[in-house]
């Protein structure tokens, strides 16, 4: 006799290993979410003021005019 129709339910099997490694990727996503949002800039947006800091840095360096105050202030 079946309890539902004619169809048999079963329950799904699943490892218990992968549901935790799951759950804990699932956790560990959500803390990095929160603490990308905490800290203000995502990686690529460090990156990006990183390589235009470099640029902005390297055209001064480029348009600089050496007058040599600084090897006599040194000592040299």
């Amino acid at each position: 006799m079946a309890l539902f129709g004619d169809k048999q339910h079963m329950a799904e099997i699943i490892n218990l290993r992968n549901a935790r490694k799951r759950a804990r990727r699932q956790l560990s996503e959500k803390r990095a979410a929160a603490a990308r949002v905490s800290h203000g800039m995502s990686k690529a947006d460090r990156m990006l003021a990183k390589v235009n800091t470099d640029k902005i840095r390297r055209e001064l360096d480029e348009h600089r005019i050496e007058t040599g105050e600084a090897d006599e202030i040194a000592g040299r």
